[in-house]
Protein backbone atom coordinates (compact mmCIF):
# COMPACT_ATOMS: atom_id res chain seq x y z
CA UNK A 1 0.00 0.00 0.00
CA UNK A 2 1.20 3.36 -1.01
CA UNK A 3 1.08 6.05 1.91
CA UNK A 4 1.01 9.70 1.30
CA UNK A 5 1.66 12.53 4.57
CA UNK A 6 1.97 15.92 4.28
CA UNK A 7 3.85 16.85 6.99
CA UNK A 8 4.45 20.41 9.01
CA UNK A 9 6.27 21.01 11.64
CA UNK A 10 6.55 23.92 14.29
CA UNK A 11 9.64 23.90 16.49
CA UNK A 12 9.14 25.38 19.75
CA UNK A 13 12.46 27.11 20.53
CA UNK A 14 13.64 30.24 18.79
CA UNK A 15 16.66 28.85 16.24
CA UNK A 16 13.40 27.19 14.08
CA UNK A 17 14.84 26.83 10.71
CA UNK A 18 17.86 25.10 10.99
CA UNK A 19 15.85 21.77 12.63
CA UNK A 20 13.38 22.21 10.18
CA UNK A 21 15.87 22.13 7.36
CA UNK A 22 17.86 19.15 9.12
CA UNK A 23 14.46 17.04 9.19
CA UNK A 24 13.68 17.49 5.20
CA UNK A 25 17.52 16.62 4.52
CA UNK A 26 17.22 13.91 6.78
CA UNK A 27 13.85 12.97 4.97
CA UNK A 28 15.67 13.41 1.58
CA UNK A 29 18.32 10.73 2.34
CA UNK A 30 16.05 7.91 2.82
CA UNK A 31 16.09 5.50 0.04
CA UNK A 32 12.20 4.59 -1.63
CA UNK A 33 10.60 7.64 -0.57
CA UNK A 34 9.78 10.58 -2.56
CA UNK A 35 9.75 14.01 -0.95
CA UNK A 36 8.58 17.68 -2.24
CA UNK A 37 9.00 20.24 -0.13
CA UNK A 38 6.64 23.25 -0.05
CA UNK A 39 6.83 26.66 1.64
CA UNK A 40 4.63 25.30 4.52
CA UNK A 41 4.90 21.78 4.25
CA UNK A 42 6.86 18.40 2.88
CA UNK A 43 4.62 15.77 1.41
CA UNK A 44 6.37 12.27 1.50
CA UNK A 45 5.24 9.13 -0.94
CA UNK A 46 6.40 5.70 -0.65
CA UNK A 47 5.34 2.33 0.62
CA UNK A 48 3.81 2.53 3.77
CA UNK A 49 5.87 0.47 6.16
CA UNK A 50 8.35 2.70 5.30
CA UNK A 51 6.92 5.91 5.54
CA UNK A 52 5.15 5.17 8.72
CA UNK A 53 8.83 3.98 10.10
CA UNK A 54 10.78 7.03 8.76
CA UNK A 55 8.12 9.08 10.32
CA UNK A 56 8.64 7.77 13.62
CA UNK A 57 12.26 8.10 13.75
CA UNK A 58 12.85 10.96 12.42
CA UNK A 59 10.19 12.69 14.92
CA UNK A 60 12.07 10.60 17.75
CA UNK A 61 15.13 12.29 16.28
CA UNK A 62 14.05 15.60 15.70
CA UNK A 63 12.60 15.67 19.95
CA UNK A 64 15.66 14.08 21.01
CA UNK A 65 17.94 16.52 19.31
CA UNK A 66 16.27 19.59 19.22
CA UNK A 67 13.59 19.22 21.92
CA UNK A 68 9.79 19.97 21.63
CA UNK A 69 7.69 20.49 18.52
CA UNK A 70 4.02 20.16 17.08
CA UNK A 71 3.94 18.07 14.17
CA UNK A 72 1.03 18.38 11.95
CA UNK A 73 -0.15 15.61 9.46
CA UNK A 74 -2.44 14.89 6.99
CA UNK A 75 -2.60 11.21 5.77
CA UNK A 76 -3.56 9.81 2.74
CA UNK A 77 -3.12 6.07 2.27
CA UNK A 78 -3.75 3.50 -1.00
CA UNK A 79 -2.22 6.66 -2.81
CA UNK A 80 -1.97 5.94 -6.85
CA UNK A 81 0.51 7.31 -7.85
CA UNK A 82 0.37 7.25 -11.57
Amino acid sequence: MTTSIELSLYPLNENWKPQIKAFIQKLNEREGLTCITGGTSTVIVGEHTLVMKTLDELMQWSIAEHGRSVFVAKFLLDYDAS
